[in-house]
Parts: structure tokens; C-alpha cells; sequence
């Protein structure tokens, strides 16, 4: 079960940090540590993850890991933070391949993994707005972010991410492709990413972004694609 032990901060630099830390200290798997505010968080390439004091959700669980991280890992994840969002709001939740939730168009919540295999163990850090409005979002952002609101808590977020991730960990493959294709929020739109583009076709069994392009289909595994 993901959830115990719990160490709650009232603020934090990065619960993915923390995580890290006590997971080389030796941290049982399932520990989880949370934060109603997090300065120094980041998100995938190094970009920093603000978390306003008690108006987003600072997650992390530390997770068993054998082996290298499996392209779907990071992808369950995602359906984890997906089916959060979800319970917790009023709207539909889709993912974004690879890292991000989003609600009518706009971006919820994040993902960041962070494996060490060849200690067995993994940290699985979620990002989620709760009760952030609009105009509290940096300008740059402001048209692409969204909150869950529908009154979630610290509390009840943590707990729907501490059910949800127990329970897509070990869902069978089949079961987590079926559903990230069905909350997948790139299929049938026009992407681009560094060297070509095409229409986003599905996700592949091993974690990958399926992308019609005129000579076929290409299979992107790393770096990030952009709506066209």
C-alpha cells in the first residue's frame, strides 16, 4: 500500500528530494512525503515546479523499482494522477504523454519519476493544482494551467493519489495501455517535436508515443512533442 509511512511538511524545497533522501536512508517502500508548499520543485528537463502554500498538492512516494525504469512505468503514473484529478474535480482528466494531466485543455497536474534501479527503488513525485485561480498563475502560464477545485483538500488529494498509484502498480500491461489510450489527450491531434511531425496515433506496449507521419510511423521514446 502506498501511504504509510507519511511525512507531511507545511513547506518544503522538493518532496522528491526529501523522498530521495529516505530512500537511501533505507525508507520502506510505500513511504510517502507531501507538502503544502514546495520552492524548489521541478518537473521533467529541470523546470521548476512552484507549489503555492496551500493551494497545490507536493507528492512523492518512494516505490519498488527491479531492474531498469520500463518504458510504461512512468505511465502509470500518470493514469494514477489522472484518476485523482478526476475523483477530485469535476471534469474529465486525460493524459498527456509522457507527463501531464490535463482538464479541458489545460494542464492539472505533473509527473515526475525518478528511479535508482540499482538500489530497487523508484520516486514517484505528482504535482497537482488544487485551488490555484487564474489569475494567481504566472501570465506565461496562465491560458495553459488549471485547478481542480471543487473544494479538494491536501487531505483528500493525497489520499485519491495514495489509492490510485497502489492500485495502477500492478495493474497487468494490457489493463494500463487500455486506459492510457483511453484518456490519452494527444490521439488524432498534429504534433511536432525536434526533427518531424505528424498525428499522434496511440501509445505503443512499451511506453512509447505512436505518431503517423507521411513516410509511416515513427515511435518517440524521449524528448518532448508540442501540439502543432
Amino acid at each position: 500500500m502506498i501511504g504509510s509511512p507519511h511525512h507531511h511538511f507545511e513547506t518544503i524545497g522538493s518532496t522528491n528530494a526529501h523522498a530521495r533522501e529516505l530512500a537511501g536512508q533505507g525508507a520502506p517502500h510505500g513511504t510517502v512525503v507531501t507538502s503544502a508548499e514546495q520552492t524548489e520543485g521541478r518537473g521533467r528537463q529541470g523546470r521548476a515546479w512552484a507549489t503555492p502554500a496551500g493551494k497545490a498538492l507536493a507528492w512523492s512516494a518512494i516505490v519498488p523499482l527491479e531492474g531498469e525504469v520500463p518504458g510504461l512505468f512512468p505511465l502509470r503514473a500518470g493514469l494514477a494522477a489522472s484518476q485523482a484529478v478526476e475523483e477530485l474535480g469535476d471534469g474529465s482528466a486525460e493524459v498527456k504523454w509522457p507527463n501531464d494531466v490535463m482538464v479541458d485543455g489545460r494542464k492539472c497536474a505533473g509527473v515526475l519519476v525518478e528511479g535508482r534501479p540499482q538500489d530497487g527503488w523508484a520516486v514517484v513525485g505528482i504535482g497537482i493544482n488544487l485551488s490555484i485561480e487564474q489569475d494567481e498563475f504566472p501570465p506565461e502560464i496562465r491560458d495553459r494551467a488549471t485547478s481542480v477545485g471543487s473544494g479538494a483538500t491536501l487531505e483528500s488529494a493525497t489520499d485519491a493519489l495514495n489509492r490510485a498509484l497502489t492500485r495502477w502498480l500492478v495493474e497487468a500491461d494490457a489493463a494500463v495501455l487500455a486506459e492510457l489510450n483511453r484518456r490519452d489527450y494527444l490521439a488524432g491531434r498534429e504534433v511536432t517535436w525536434e526533427g518531424g511531425s505528424g498525428t499522434a496515433s496511440g501509445i505503443a506496449p512499451d511506453g512509447g508515443l505512436i505518431v503517423t507521419t507521411g513516410d509511416g510511423t515513427e515511435h518517440l521514446h524521449a524528448g518532448e512533442v508540442h501540439l502543432a
